[in-house]
């Protein structure tokens, strides 16, 4: 692809629901930062990447320590995550110029294949905004002031990070004002009158808020190792 890739990394998590200090993003998974491994997954698959990193900015001196500490040199800009983060991702877009291909990918899910980039960043030749996408396989009910419901799974997909955009498009997206509708990129982009194309997501490319997750994620992470 001879456009410019840009890789906006959005890391703008507490920490609160692992119970932990220490905000999620920088927690240990494998011996390294759950960010750091992150980059490194991004920065294997596509060595030419731009890679902006969002992050509140009193986690900066964290981040830059743990950088420090590890010898982490994968080249990236930091950008100062807003209160939502729609504003978080307005920021970070502000850094990345028309006619590129931006990847926005949440920091926390570092165990994304580089085959899935690859396969993603392939696609993007020929459409505007693609997402990774699972089937539903649990039950779905849809709860109501009189009970429950079942509805047709067949119908919904989980949706996943990364998710690719041109730039134009997306920065055009992010120009509108906030909306609470807006629960992720594909959502601001279809506001916008752009339906995203799909592609089969990953199983093992979760994201980590709690405990059970990162407990996961290491198994995982154990599976794959020689």
């Amino acid at each position: 692809m001879g456009k410019e890739i840009y890789a906006v990394f959005v890391a703008g998590g507490s920490g609160s629901r692992m119970g932990s200090d220490l905000p999620k993003q920088f927690l240990g998974l494998g011996g390294e930062p759950i960010l750091q491994r992150t980059l490194e997954v991004f920065a294997g698959a596509v060595p030419r990447m731009k890679a902006i990193v969002v992050l509140p900015a009193l986690h900066f001196p964290t981040w830059k320590r743990l950088c420090a500490e590890r010898l982490f040199e994968c080249p990236h800009t930091l950008v100062e995550g807003g209160i939502t983060r729609f504003q978080s991702v307005r920021n970070a877009l502000e850094k990345v110029p028309d006619g590129a291909v931006v990847m926005i990918h949440d920091g926390v899910r570092p165990l994304v294949s580089a085959a899935l980039i690859h396969a993603m960043l392939e696609r993007m030749k020929t459409c505007r905004a693609l997402i990774p996408v699972l089937p539903v396989t649990d039950t779905m009910r849809l709860e109501g002031s009189s009970g429950s419901e079942t509805v047709d799974r067949s119908r919904y997909v989980s949706v996943q990070t990364p998710q690719m955009f041109r730039s134009e498009l997306v920065k055009a997206a992010y120009a509108r004002p906030y909306d609470t509708r807006y629960t992720d990129d594909a959502s601001v982009v279809q506001a916008y009158g752009i339906p995203p194309e799909t592609i089969p997501g990953e199983r093992f490319n979760i994201k980590i808020t709690t405990p059970e997750d990162l407990l996961l994620a290491e198994a995982i992470l154990s599976l794959r190792r020689p």
